[in-house]
């Protein structure tokens, strides 16, 4: 299995269509920074598999910035040191078992290179929401990915509380040991 950055046109519009036909979520264009790819087998003929999509995290999250002890002030000066997982489509027909927890365990090996190279910031930690009215997040806890707890249900756009958003629960993945250090600025 490849994940194959999306940088050409002809990807871009694979990329969409097939977000927009089967992702509950659709297509929507991310806030901020954002990376997608497309999931693929390795063969000479490569099948399709599914997308991914990271993007610039979400700017004040409870449980995660407790998680990692952050004062409203280092959370503004190292927040771009993490990356949000915003997009995750497997195919609704492609069965294979264990495959997403595999995209995801490829993905946190080959990410933070390509996000360097794209944004000039090595990510310290990945982060996700998982729709537990739709989900489990069985495939964030098969690839060692940490629940932290649920959201409030408030968006990026909700400065108010007046767009409730569903409550999901919060996964992340340290992509150094000391992550949570690093971004306090304790090291």
């Amino acid at each position: 299995m490849v994940l194959r950055h999306v940088t050409t046109p002809k990807d871009r519009a694979l990329w969409k269509e097939l977000m927009d036909r089967y992702h509950y979520l659709g297509f929507k264009t991310p806030f901020g920074a954002c990376l997608r790819y497309v999931i693929q087998t390795a063969e000479a003929e490569p099948r399709v598999l599914g997308c991914l999509q990271f993007s610039s995290p979400a700017w004040a999250l409870e449980e995660r910035d407790r998680w990692i002890g952050w004062t409203p002030e280092s959370r503004k000066a190292r927040l771009q040191r993490i990356v949000q997982n915003s997009r995750f489509l497997l195919l609704p027909w492609v069965e294979v078992k264990s495959l997403a927890s595999h995209v995801l365990s490829l993905v946190t090996k080959q990410l933070p290179d390509d996000w360097e190279r794209a944004y000039h910031q090595r990510p310290l930690l990945l982060e996700t929401f998982v729709d537990t009215q739709r989900f489990t997040g069985t495939c964030y806890r098969a690839a060692n990915w940490r629940y932290l707890g649920m959201t409030k249900g408030r968006g990026r756009m909700d400065r108010e509380g007046r767009r409730p958003e569903p409550v999901r629960a919060i996964w992340v993945y340290p992509l150094h040991r000391k992550c949570r250090a690093l971004l306090r600025g304790d090291v």
